[in-house]
């Protein structure tokens, strides 16, 4: 699970087996975390984080859209 980026308490990864789906970020806070496709960006699903949460997560996924699209293939191989 390599982590592409942090910011305050969220951490943005992706696991290694996720090369089969279109490009996406993971984000993780203490037990919640979410999935946001990133082309383009919107929510996939979301498990423990509350909705202004999500909104905060979702503008820090397109304000880092560029990096975590490079991130992505990257470590892909795209």
């Amino acid at each position: 699970m390599p982590t592409v980026f942090r910011k305050g308490p969220y951490r943005f990864f992706f696991y290694a087996g996720d090369q089969d789906e279109p490009p996406h970020i993971h984000v993780e806070r203490d037990n919640c975390e979410a999935k946001f496709w990133l082309e383009p960006v919107r929510l996939a699903r979301s498990h423990g984080f509350a909705a202004n949460e999500i909104v905060k997560i979702e503008k820090l996924t397109t304000d880092n859209q560029h990096l975590l699209l490079e991130r992505w293939n990257e470590f892909f191989h795209r």
